[in-house]
């Protein structure tokens, strides 16, 4: 669809864990990993419900009893892990990649916006062969200090790159991604397949299902 190209969105914001990437194999794995590396008991966790934020608040939803010096070693026990084996046990979401290479075509700037860790997130999308589509990764660790959050992520790419936050939109799966595009002001697309769900009056510009759904949603969406 060349042709429509004038009612693209000036840039695409996209979070990882639940809208491009499954990481809960992964995580799950590590995570559990962590609690027998450090002899602690974990409780049943729901990881679909909680995956999102940084680790170690995870780490301290699935404990039982931890304390500050547990999660401390808990966090390390888990990168270990996650970082030579969990991170290889992530897939990603159907017709992700087909979506970034036809959005790539088109001429829209890609931005990856993610709690994730910078070395993993780049492993991981470039063994997917995901990385060439985008023009910049941004996670936490990114600079330092780390970012404060996903609002600061995107507040410092709207201002480096000269883009009209009306003219973007963020894709994401939580409402932790839809409070950040609020913050700036930026439209947000809510992906289905992820692991979240919005449960605030938090405004929703879309409802994706499938990746197949989003380019042409953004045309209708922008051309108004």
């Amino acid at each position: 669809m060349p042709e429509l190209t004038s009612h693209l969105p000036q840039a695409i914001f996209f979070d990882l864990d639940g809208t491009l990437l499954d990481s809960l194999p992964g995580i799950m794995f590590s995570i559990e990993q962590a609690f027998l590396a450090c002899g602690l008991p974990m409780q049943p966790i729901d990881l679909r419900r909680v995956i999102g934020p940084p680790i170690r608040t995870i780490l301290e939803l699935a404990s039982k009893q931890a304390n500050s010096s547990d999660l401390d070693r808990l966090e390390l026990a888990f990168r270990s892990s996650y970082d030579s084996e969990g991170w290889q046990k992530t897939l990603i979401f159907p017709g992700s990649n087909a979506m970034l290479r036809e959005a790539h075509a088109l001429g829209i700037p890609l931005f990856v916006v993610s709690n994730k860790p910078r070395y993993i997130s780049i492993k991981i999308l470039e063994r997917e062969g995901m990385a060439p589509f985008f023009t910049t990764i941004v996670t936490r660790d990114t600079k330092n200090p780390p970012y404060t959050g996903k609002a600061q992520m995107i507040e410092s790419l709207i201002s480096k790159f000269e883009l009209s936050a009306s003219r973007c939109i963020m894709i994401g799966d939580t409402e932790e991604d839809g409070l950040a595009s609020s913050a700036m002001q930026v439209p947000f697309a809510f992906m289905s397949h992820g692991y979240g769900e919005i449960t605030s009056s938090l405004a929703v510009a879309l409802r994706l299902n499938s990746f197949a759904d989003l380019l042409p949603r953004l045309v209708k969406e922008f051309a108004q």
